[in-house]
This record gives structure tokens, sequence and C-alpha cells, in this order.
């Protein structure tokens, strides 16, 4: 069920449908919807093209979502799908210094010698060598794991321990390689939410300790990215490091922080990225998630949990999780 709230700005995009119809790329204004494929002269079939054409698109949009006399749809009644089908993702690990350092000492070996205040302090040092040196820490997810923002999530029965991990997504306009930080927010058209899930069961290779983690079996189970529910257009985000993260489960906040926390802003992260990688349009960098994820609070999801997602002005995701085969 879509939600009524206005995201920050004059309009948001998205992908909807009526029940039995065929998704299409809309810009959603005081709770209605218009479709872009009517109304752009490219007629875009889907988000992605729109994005294809972000500097063009943009001032159109702004002219059409002024226009009281177009075709538009109430907002209720329309399915609202994730907002974007990106070719590439990329995630950031490790963003968050207190949630990385909640996740090292939760983390612990049973014979570590150091006291958890030892534990730390020792951590704290780290993020900040990290920070300095410039390192940001990112891998690769796969598309299939996106999904709606309202949208049930299954919990594969092989994930012992699901966790959530809410994150703010940069969504990128144009091609976008070896760019500078100085320079990188002009590749970004938007922002939307990203709930990163993770089997923290499987984010370590116990077989193979030495090759560290295993991003492919712990993240990218088909629905383990709820995305959105719009994109919000960068210029009407003022700061993307002053955000609020907030999670609900089943009505109690277990997320609540500011990415002000974060080590490397959007910025350092998408310039960073495109030294090595070439972004392109649709693509999404999703941020790493702030403190209070399950496996701090010691609850990890389970069948029937229901996740509230939101970010200041980019609207409210909410998710049911069922357990495999329920």
């Amino acid at each position: 069920m879509a939600t009524l709230a206005q995201p920050a700005g004059p309009f948001a995009l998205g992908t909807f449908s009526l029940p039995d119809g065929e998704p299409f790329p809309g810009l959603m204004a005081k709770g209605r919807v218009l479709d872009l494929g009517k109304f752009l002269a490219w007629a875009p079939s889907g988000m992605r093209a729109v994005l294809d054409r972000w500097e063009e698109a943009l001032p159109v949009l702004h002219t059409l979502a002024d226009d009281d006399a177009l075709d538009w749809q109430p907002l209720e009644g329309l399915r609202v799908h994730a907002p974007v089908e990106p070719r590439q993702i990329f995630q950031s690990g490790a963003n968050y210094r207190q949630h990385v350092i909640d996740l090292e000492v939760a983390h612990r070996s049973p014979d570590d010698p150091r006291t958890v205040e030892e534990a730390r302090a020792e951590i704290a040092a780290v993020m900040d060598r990290r920070a300095a040196e410039d390192l940001p820490y990112v891998f690769i997810g796969l598309p299939s794991a996106i999904t709606g923002p309202y949208d049930d999530v299954i919990l594969p029965s092989w994930a012992e321990k699901p966790d959530w991990e809410l994150e703010l997504a940069a969504v990128i306009a144009r091609p976008a390689h070896q760019v500078s930080v100085e320079e990188a927010l002009e590749y970004v058209a938007g922002y939307t939410i990203a709930n990163d899930l993770t089997d923290r069961a499987t984010v370590f290779r116990r077989d193979m300790k030495a090759i560290g983690t295993d991003w492919l079996r712990c993240k990218n189970a088909p629905g383990f990215t709820p995305l959105g529910p719009w994109i919000v257009p960068a210029g009407s985000i003022a700061d993307p490091g002053d955000l609020r993260v907030t999670l609900k489960l089943n009505g109690d906040i277990m997320q609540d922080e500011s990415t002000k926390d974060m080590l490397f802003g959007v910025a350092r992260l998408v310039s960073y990225i495109s030294q090595s990688a070439q972004l392109l349009p649709g693509d999404l960098v999703l941020t790493g998630s702030p403190a209070g994820n399950g496996i701090h609070w010691g609850r990890l999801l389970r069948d029937g949990d229901v996740m509230e997602g939101s970010i200041t002005g980019l609207g409210v995701q909410r998710t049911r999780c069922v357990g495999e085969g329920a």
C-alpha cells in the first residue's frame, strides 16, 4: 500500500502500475502520479530511460509537476515498485563509525583478552585511520536482490541470522569514471532508501577464513534489498550528510542515526568507486548502515516481522518478513 506522505521538494520519481497493469515510470507530486511514458518526448518505458537523459529531463519534470491540467492519477490504487532497475549496485561497508564499532565488538572471539572498552577504543582508532587515508570499503551487489518498498521479504530457510541495514542510496545520473570528490555530486540524480538485508551467519567464510567475507551469499537472496519508495532529486535534499536514518521493527525504533556519522560521504564514495569502475545512469551507491542492527540488539528477523524504514525527505518503506515455506 502506497503512503501519501509527500517527500522533500516539489516532486519525486518512482515506478508504478495499476493492479493488473505494466509498470511505468512516474512523476509523483501532491499525492498523484503522472505517467512519464506519455509526457516525455522520448517516451521512456522505465525509470532508467529517464535517468539516461537526466539533464534534459529535469527541467521538463519541474514544468510537468506544476501543470494541474495533465492526466494525473491518484497515488492510492497504484502499486509502488522499486523506483529503478539499476545495472550495477555498489555497496559501502563499514561506513558508519558507531555501527562498525558495535559490529566488531559483537563479533569478538570468545577468547579475546580485551575488555569491551579496550576493544571499542582500538576499533575507533582504526576508523579514524581509515577516514584519514581516504579508503572506503565497497563491494558489488546484484540487481536481482531488489524488491519494492512495500513488498514482502522472503527469509530463506538457510539464513540463520537475517538482519536489517537501512541505508541512504544515491542514484547516478550520468556515466562517471575517474571523477574528483569536488565534482562527484554533479553525477548524482537523487536519493532513495535501501534496506540492505544481511544474513550475519554467512558473512564470513568458515571453511576459508583467509578469503574473508562472502557478500554473494549473505546479501543477495531475491528480495534482500527493498528499495524506495521514491527517487527524490538531489536538488531537493539540502545536505545528504545530514539526514536521519530510522528503522522500526514491529513499531519499536532500532536504528535512529544521522548520516553525519558516515566516515565517507556520498561525494567521496562516488569518486572512489569511479576511480576503478564506471558508474552508469540508474546505478545505485549504497552508503552503509548506521548503528542499531539486529546483531547489536540480539534480535534477528523472523517470520511475521514488519520493518518500517524512513530517511529525512525520502519517504517511508514498509516490508513484512515471511519465512520461506510459511
